[in-house]
């Protein structure tokens, strides 16, 4: 039985209808599957990589051939799920050319349906221009982890005067064209006021019950990542107990002379 395509015109009716939009990462094949398979609408194939994958302090050192790597493995689980690739740091801010081109790549040679950039008023320029030739764009806006060294640390954005800034940024990448915008780590009553005001459906991650939608990175909500344990994440599960157990029983077992059996092996 073929298995209906979720698409960008889907997602849209979803804020209509007041359907939640159910969003996670996944970096390689495998867990394409196992989160598609569990029902979420988007897949995000997130810079995140850069640190829950690859081990990085901050997503900065990502690289465009990375992130293909990882939009080819996940497209390779042929998802029911909207594909959305995270476009790297400095593949889009130079210049409108090179931000066409790397979102052009993401979408021909990855495999994605739409791109995810980060910034909101300041990148309003590159939203509309990727979006006029017809690659889906979905926008970030307050805490934007490329922006980390500006913003002095993962901190949370929109509090008090900064609250006015970031409704316009929204304002601004859905006038530019963007389809969705995600909302992060700003205050829950200014995700509501964003997504009661836009036409488009907000994606929170920290941002709130307000949204259209939530995000999380699926290392975080399977307790794989050790690194950061963010305030808005809710684990449900601790797998990595279950997985350094097994591997130690592994270890055990060869060593002992208890693994490989007559079942394990070929006459």
């Amino acid at each position: 039985m073929m298995r209906k395509k979720i698409t960008i015109p889907e997602i849209l009716q979803m804020k209509q209808a007041g359907r939640r939009i159910t969003v996670l990462t996944a970096y390689d094949f495998p867990f394409a599957r196992l989160v598609d398979d569990g029902g979420v609408d988007i897949i995000l194939v997130g810079d995140s990589a850069g640190v829950v994958f690859s081990g990085h302090d901050t997503t900065l050192p990502v690289t465009m051939d990375e992130m293909l790597y990882h939009v080819k493995a996940v497209k390779r689980a042929d998802p029911r799920a909207l594909v959305v690739a995270d476009m790297p740091f400095m593949s889009y801010q130079v210049s409108i050319e090179d931000a066409c081109r790397n979102c052009g790549r993401m979408i021909k040679e990855g495999g994605a349906e739409a791109v995810k950039v980060e910034g909101g008023s300041s990148m309003a320029h590159v939203i509309r221009a990727v979006s006029t030739i017809d690659i889906p764009v979905m926008a970030h806006i307050g805490l934007t982890p490329q922006s980390v060294h500006r913003m002095g640390g993962y901190k949370v954005q929109g509090r008090k005067d900064q609250a006015e800034r970031i409704m316009d940024d929204a304002l601004a990448v859905q006038h530019a064209g963007a389809f969705a915008v995600v909302l992060e780590g700003i205050p829950a009553a200014l995700a509501a006021e964003i997504t009661a005001e836009l036409t488009i459906p907000t994606i929170g991650i920290g941002a709130g019950p307000g949204c259209d939608g939530q995000v999380l990175v699926i290392h975080d909500i399977l307790g794989l990542c050790e690194k950061y344990s963010p305030k808005f994440v809710k684990r449900y599960a601790e797998l990595a107990p279950l997985i350094s157990g097994a591997v130690k029983q592994y270890v055990d077992e060869v060593r002992s002379g208890e693994f490989p059996t007559e079942e394990h092996s070929f006459s």
